[in-house]
């Protein structure tokens, strides 16, 4: 997968999965990142399949209705794409944290809902439910940041709150943040997600 990588400030720093939204690329979540822990590595990828010349990291049926049979297989494909980064840039697995937006909170949902072992924690910012009717693996304490916004037109609330409930079904710690905002981010929700990633020990030390 096309990508970018930056090392951090030491090995006891996480390595931040930058995933984009739609019509993004590798670059596009850089300065967030920074934001949310200047010292960490960054990984920021690029999703490989195009929707009328915009990359994105799976198909959609049409605005809201995913292909879940394309999502499945682009989640394992991230997931494979993982353990090969690390292995090509030495980090350790379980220092990664998904920092996802819009379709890039969708696959990063995605890779909880699939593989107990593929993040240390995840930032999602207007995340939806990735798939319904899965069973998930257990995330036993694995935390989890969801940035919602409550005038949001493409996801209603009840939407972020289903996310919510199926995570922590599966033993997840979820922190839901309500934003009065629309699908863009605000600077207090990007500072929140900052101090909640500076709290879980031993996340960025």
């Amino acid at each position: 997968m096309k990508h970018i990588y930056r090392e951090g400030a030491g090995e006891d720093k996480p390595v931040l999965l930058l995933l984009h939204g739609t019509g993004g690329n590798e670059e596009s979540l850089l300065e967030l990142a920074s934001f949310i822990d200047a010292e960490a590595a960054v990984l920021g990828v690029r999703g490989n399949v195009l929707e009328n010349g915009m990359p994105r990291f799976f198909r959609r049926i049409a605005e809201g209705l995913f292909d879940e049979a394309d999502l499945a297989f682009r989640t394992q494909e991230l997931h494979n794409f993982l353990h090969d980064a690390s292995l090509q840039y030495g980090f350790a697995r379980e220092r990664v944290v998904a920092v996802g937006y819009s379709n890039g909170a969708n696959i990063g949902g995605s890779l909880l809902f699939q593989h107990e072992d593929a993040l240390r924690a995840a930032i999602l910012f207007r995340p939806m439910v990735p798939r319904r009717g899965v069973p998930l693996p257990r995330l036993d304490g694995l935390p989890v940041f969801i940035g919602a916004g409550e005038n949001d037109p493409l996801i209603p609330k009840e939407e972020s709150e289903e996310l919510r409930t199926l995570l922590e079904g599966a033993g997840a710690a979820v922190t839901l943040r309500w934003e009065p905002s629309d699908h863009h981010l605000t600077k207090p929700e990007i500072d929140a997600a900052a101090a909640w990633l500076r709290s879980l020990p031993g996340a960025s030390e």
